[in-house]
């Protein structure tokens, strides 16, 4: 049964689709949360991330999956850039990055361990789109908490889209996690890496079956991924896009949007949740910000896999593979003189 509640200012669950589970299989109710961050105030995106955690645990949900770039922003109306051209950024564009770095987080840092208490006090597990700080280099990146308030670990963009990568930097293959849970195999893909056939795969490789796609993208061919995706992987796929207004964002001149009204749709969202066999069990929502939730039926994974398994009875590794670099790649490697010594004697 899918679950969506109305828009986050109040009303009434509204039970929408009965799938008719079996009863003897495990199932985990899952919350993909369809909200606007609170640019440039990163304290009162914490807020209210708790608030949107609470009444997503209110309705049983175990596991709740935030947007991407929920913590720290998604920087549409910066035209991708922050003024930068060929021959180098302006002084503005510079100051507008300095005002976005200081909205990222550092992972570990307080932010962190206020998301690790949260998932800790409602009893959820937590995937959260961040805006990670490391040094005075952005990463898009997705934190994973467990049900106890333990950190797990996080999954860096592996490829920024287009202008993007002129804001974040890249991931490596050091940050692409399937964590086996209590309520199943957990990871996630950042928007339209979703798209990146091979990066998919590793996921696959790992056994994943409850597949996480925080995003940016809110037009319908976005749907048509989604749905690949759960019908390739044979796991459900839960989507989480932020649903913004023009007003939600800096006022102009730092942010210019081609619609200057307060109240113009800037991200229309798109939340949805998918089931193995390419069931859309909530969603997509257009309508304003929301909790999409559904009751998973993990005995699905396995009807489905029965027809198509894609790293399983439907591969030919005789004809086809992948080899995943996952060492991280670091810029500096300092050997001290007593590690060089060391390995000359022997």
């Amino acid at each position: 049964m899918a679950l969506i509640p109305s828009p986050i200012n109040g009303g009434s669950v509204i039970a929408e689709v009965d799938m008719g589970s079996d009863s003897s299989a495990p199932s985990v109710r899952a919350t993909v949360v369809q909200a606007s961050t609170i640019f440039y105030d990163t304290p009162a995106t914490l807020d209210k991330a708790e608030k949107l955690i609470a009444e997503a645990a209110g309705m049983g949900s175990q596991l709740i999956v935030f947007p991407e770039a929920f913590i720290g922003g998604y920087p549409r109306g910066s035209t991708f850039g922050f003024g930068v051209t060929i021959n180098g950024g302006t002084s503005k564009g510079r100051d507008e990055f300095r005002k976005y770095h200081a909205a990222a987080i550092g992972v570990p840092g307080p932010e962190v361990e206020r998301l690790a208490a949260m998932a800790r006090k409602y009893k959820v597990f937590l995937v959260m789109g961040v805006i990670e700080r490391d040094g005075y280099t952005l990463y898009c990146t997705v934190l994973f908490f467990d049900s106890q308030g333990h950190y797990m670990g996080k999954h860096r963009k592996l490829m920024p889209t287009a202008l993007e990568r002129i804001i974040w930097g890249f991931g490596d293959g050091s940050t692409i996690p399937v964590y086996e849970t209590p309520i199943g195999k957990i990871g996630a893909l950042i928007c339209w890496e979703n798209r990146m056939p091979l990066l998919r795969t590793a996921l696959y490789g790992k056994g994943i079956e409850i597949y996480c796609a925080p995003t940016a993208d809110a037009r319908d061919v976005w749907q048509a991924s989604m749905t690949h995706i759960a019908l390739e992987g044979g796991c459900f796929v839960l989507s989480a896009n932020q649903f913004c207004l023009r007003k939600d964002y800096p006022s102009p001149p730092e942010y210019i949007f081609e619609d200057p009204s307060p109240d113009s749709v800037v991200c229309a969202g798109g939340s949805v949740i998918i089931s193995p066999l390419g069931t859309v069990l909530a969603g997509p929502n257009y309508d304003g910000e929301a909790l999409i939730t559904a009751d998973l039926d993990l005995g699905e994974i396995t009807r489905a896999k029965f027809d198509f398994d894609v790293v399983g009875h439907y591969a030919r590794p005789d004809v086809l593979s992948l080899t995943v670099r996952d060492d991280p790649t670091n810029p500096v490697i300092y050997t001290s003189v007593a590690e060089t010594e060391g390995s000359q004697k022997s």
